[in-house]
């Protein structure tokens, strides 16, 4: 109840604002913008916990959702809390491992480098000297975040029941994703998986750094990797950043983000500057691999032409490419209006000075365009999009005049190369060729079965275009009403003739037979009109 309270309160404060802009909520009629009140929801949502401070963060990659000022403000949410006692996190380590910690570590810092709403992580040194960062959810966070769960969902279905908002954007749909997100972000697990899996494709950048995982001291709630020293992106100094070589790095930070995005189809999602530092060997170290994407094959070949189309300024490209990647919510779209609206978006990154280019923000500009137009984008598009507008503040960041779009330009003719290769192995051409052979050799027998039929005039092609049978009920059911009513009608017009006749037999004063008959009209055009209006609807 009290979660119900919580979100109650959020849409009664918000359910005015601009937030809800066409989305069959109350809104003012300027329908003005206040940055104000995006701030606003974001302190909202870290007050209510680490299930709403998840969802806004999210929700901050969800521009076919929310306008930008809010996307902003959830973008910058941080979930740092205090952190837990030390004797609460000594007790779940030596629970999950098995095994007292003064026996597993040679040293265990008390004071965690980090604090964070699922969990922080303690510096530790190994048996044998090694430094490693252990990662340590914190007690009774996951039956939270479950509870919150439950309780939203119920929220979500009255939304889609109940709002044009429910029911255009389908948010029981929208909560399941995050749910999905949040219990995989939950299980350290997957995380070791995700890291294993990210320095194997990225093991040809020799200047990304990767954790190892120590998989003898991991379960899914306690992470043990190794400890990569540096400083935030963010935090560097002017002077280290004009004696780095910031243009290399960038260069090969955005290369390595598009091979993961247009080759492996899996890749971080979180690139903000808290999660790369730079070592003291000045590379750049890549941590938290708790929200990951994944990118099936067929849409990274939509992607190439979208990030194409982008970098050229060739809007068309772009949204063509985009209605392939979506498909459209309610039937047929405006085909022209929507690529005149990815022209306006996609032409302007040519005017945009090298300072100002973000192709992150381009891609979250067309997915709104999309949402705007009526089609459905994919989730992992608009994480997408929020990825490469991470990586564009970083970039900017390491080399004020890194150019995003002729990065793409330089490697995306490469990339395509390689997933072609890639996908020419023995396994798939094997496939290709048994299909073909099938193929070949059941064609001559099929060949001849459709010329006799042709030749026997037996040929027919069956076209399912309508329901003939609710047709013809439909029709019915319109005659049945029009045929009702002409006898009520009658009735009615039948009892006024009858008044004039003048009878014994009186009802309410008036002539008995006529008023028998006006009753029995006026009590059948009322049931005539409460199954119009209510069952028909």
């Amino acid at each position: 109840m009290k979660r119900y309270k919580d979100v109650a309160l959020l849409f009664y404060k918000y359910g005015r604002s601009d937030l809800f802009k066409d989305s069959g909520f109350e809104v003012p009629e300027d329908g003005s913008v206040e940055q104000g009140q995006a701030t606003d929801l974001a302190k909202d949502l870290e007050r209510l916990g680490p299930t709403f401070v998840k969802i806004g963060q999210l929700l901050s990659t969800r521009s076919d959702l929310l306008p930008p000022a809010y996307l902003d403000a959830l973008s910058r949410l941080q979930d740092k809390v205090d952190p837990v006692p030390y004797e609460e996190i000594q007790k779940a380590v030596e629970e999950e491992l098995g095994v007292r910690i003064s026996k597993a570590f040679e040293s265990f810092e008390i004071k965690p480098l980090g604090a964070a709403s699922l969990g922080q992580v303690h510096l530790a040194t190994l048996r044998g000297g090694r430094m490693v960062a252990v990662k340590v959810q914190r007690p009774g966070i996951r039956q939270q975040i479950v509870e919150d769960l439950e309780s939203l969902a119920e929220v979500a279905e009255f939304v889609d029941s109940h709002t044009d908002f429910g029911r255009r954007y389908e948010t029981a749909l929208i909560l399941e994703h995050f749910r999905t997100t949040l219990m995989r972000e939950l299980d350290y697990q997957k995380e070791a998986l995700h890291l294993g899996e990210l320095r194997k494709n990225l093991k040809e950048f020799h200047r990304l750094r990767i954790p190892e995982v120590i998989d003898d001291y991991s379960t899914s709630r306690v992470l043990t990797m190794e400890y990569l020293a540096g400083t935030k992106i963010t935090s560097l100094s002017g002077a280290v950043l004009v004696d780095l070589d910031g243009d290399v790095l960038a260069e090969e930070l955005f290369r390595a983000y598009l091979k993961q995005i247009l080759v492996d189809g899996f890749f971080h999602a979180d690139p903000h500057p808290g999660n790369l530092l730079l070592t003291q060997a000045r590379d750049i170290a890549i941590l938290d691999l708790g929200m990951i994407g994944r990118i099936h094959q067929r849409m990274r070949d939509q992607l190439v032409h979208l990030l194409a189309g982008i970098a050229e300024g060739d809007g068309v490209q772009t949204a063509e490419a985009a209605m392939k990647i979506g498909e459209a919510r309610d039937g047929a779209i405006d085909r022209n209006l929507f690529i005149n609206s990815v022209e306006d978006i996609v032409g302007s990154v040519k005017t945009r000075s090298i300072e100002n280019m973000q192709v992150g923000a381009v891609v979250l500009l067309v997915m709104q365009a999309c949402a705007d137009a009526g089609i459905r984008i994919p989730p992992e598009i608009s994480l997408l999009g929020k990825t490469l507008m991470n990586l564009d503040r970083v970039g900017i960041t390491l080399a004020p005049r890194f150019d995003p779009n002729a990065s793409i330009r330089r490697h995306l003719s490469e990339f395509a190369t390689k997933r072609v290769r890639e996908s020419l192995t023995s396994a798939n051409l094997l496939g290709v060729l048994t299909e073909t052979k099938d193929f070949l050799g059941q064609l001559p027998s099929r060949m001849n079965r459709i010329l006799e039929m042709v030749a026997d005039n037996k040929l027919s092609v069956k076209v399912d275009s309508i329901d003939e049978h609710k047709l013809i009920q439909g029709l019915q059911k319109v005659a049945n009403r029009i045929t009702t009513g002409l006898i009520l009608a009658a009735f009615i017009i039948g009892s006024s003739m009858l008044a004039r006749v003048e009878t014994s037999y009186r009802l309410f004063g008036y002539p008995g037979l006529a008023m028998v008959f006006f009753l029995f009209a006026a009590i059948g055009a009322t049931l005539l009109m409460i199954q119009i209006y209510w069952k028909d609807e």
